[in-house]
């Protein structure tokens, strides 16, 4: 990282890469409520398998740091990222920073109904391994896309129970 607190690697890491994945889910809640349980960053690890996730510098709001570490046996991923954008409670913008994980993301909420919100959830992610990353994709992304919709099903539900926030 260069500059002020790395600003220029933030810059790059805020590029679009060529790994895209969105996860949409309907949840029979207001749109503030379901904002408020994307906001509760700890609490992903509730919803999202084998993941740890804490705030590591601010309130979780803009420009507060997130760490996301998931484990399964010896394989660990750490992701690191910054919120810069919070329009509550429609959007939470993210960058993905750390190493491995790098790309902006975002969780948009659309209130449908008084009680029913849309939950988007879309990340493009710079591919690691430079052109074998980019062949590897397709054979990654149904996982990838499976993985994060079956984890914003889990966060609908739990919403939906009033375990969350």
């Amino acid at each position: 990282m260069t500059g002020p607190e790395g600003v220029d690697d933030l810059q790059e890491a805020a590029q679009p890469g060529a790994g895209e994945v969105t996860a949409t889910v309907i949840v029979n809640a207001p749109a503030a409520r379901v904002f408020a349980a994307l906001l509760a960053w700890e609490r992903q690890s509730d919803w999202i398998p084998f993941t740890r996730v804490r705030v590591v510098e601010g309130d979780g709001r803009e420009g507060s740091r997130i760490e996301a570490v998931t484990a399964l046996g010896r394989a660990t991923l750490r992701d690191e990222m910054r919120v810069v954008r919070v329009d509550e409670p429609y959007e939470i913008g993210v960058v993905h920073h750390g190493q491995v994980l790098r790309g902006p993301g975002v969780l948009r909420c659309t209130q449908l109904g008084e009680a029913r919100t849309q939950v988007v959830w879309h990340e493009w992610f710079h591919l690691p391994g430079g052109r074998a990353g980019r062949l590897a994709w397709p054979v990654l992304w149904p996982g990838s896309k499976l993985g994060l919709t079956q984890a914003l099903k889990r966060f609908g539900r739990l919403v939906e129970q009033g375990r969350l926030p």
